[in-house]
């Protein structure tokens, strides 16, 4: 017969065993290729927002680390902060000022005020 080759099974197991060490060799590179490098980030926050935080990853499947990595993933590719963030316009310089002249005219009037903090 015309272009048949007899394959035996020690050339099966040699054909196998050769195409599975160039399947390892090429999983290797690639693997070597896509993993990236770590490095540390530390920071510092309260113990109970620690233990907080902690919990609400492990509630929602995640480590910490995962939890972190997805919001550094997200400024980085959004170049912004993914939640809003601002500030409590009640503390405004302006509007301190104008509570303040309130304040003083009250006492001017001979009006009594208990004065407390607000912030708390």
């Amino acid at each position: 017969m015309v272009g048949y080759h007899e394959i035996t099974i020690l050339d099966l197991v040699s054909y196998y065993k050769l195409d599975l060490h160039i399947e390892i060799s090429v999983l290797r590179r690639l693997e070597h290729i896509m993993v990236s490098t770590s490095v540390d980030i530390e920071f510092r926050v309260d113990a109970q927002l620690k233990s907080e935080y902690e919990k609400a990853c492990t509630e929602l499947g995640l480590t910490t680390t995962e939890a972190f990595t997805m919001f550094a993933t997200k400024v980085a590719r959004e170049k912004r902060i993914p939640f809003e963030v601002a500030v409590d316009p009640f503390y405004s310089e302006q509007n301190m000022a104008r509570l303040k002249n309130s304040i003083a005219q009250m006492k001017s009037t001979g009006g009594t005020i208990h004065e407390v903090d607000v912030r708390d």
